[in-house]
């Protein structure tokens, strides 16, 4: 898939590439000013730019910016809003929220990974008002209806 990518001179970033052959996402690192950082506290948030703007295809295909595990795991480093969604029309540049869920402050520098980003298919729907919903088996149970185990 043809993917276009702008590299903001002003940021001075290179592009970015897959670490491995399997790799299904690339690495989006921080493009903060040279000899800056950005500390995040505990329970806090910061908008994090990357230095690129794309241009996908098509209208069929979304790019999806997600955690990286190592970050989340390790310390507490999320996105803040769960997941990010970069429409197909969007031409401005990818930036990262940042969410410290851990006790401790942590400190972004130039050029750290921060998030991934992945190229995934989209399905329009045409959304019908209809006045019932065919029944299943599992009904309207949600929210930890099945059980745990």
């Amino acid at each position: 898939m043809k993917t276009d990518v702008k590299i903001l001179l002003s940021r001075g970033m290179t592009m970015p590439a897959y670490a491995t052959e399997g790799a299904a996402a690339v690495d989006m690192r921080a493009a903060i000013d040279e000899g800056t950082t950005v500390t995040i506290e505990p329970g806090c948030r910061a908008m994090i730019p990357t230095g690129m703007a794309i241009a996908l295809e098509n209208a069929n295909v979304v790019a999806i910016l997600a955690a990286r595990s190592g970050l989340a795991v390790k310390s507490g480093i999320n996105l803040a809003n769960g997941i990010g969604v970069i429409d197909s029309d969007y031409r401005g540049e990818i930036c990262v929220g940042l969410y410290n869920s851990s006790n401790v402050p942590f400190t972004v520098n130039r050029g750290d990974r921060i998030a991934q980003l992945m190229f995934m298919p989209v399905y329009t729907a045409n959304l019908i008002e209809a006045e019932t919903l065919d029944e299943t088996a599992r009904g309207a149970g949600g929210f930890g209806s099945t059980g745990v185990k």
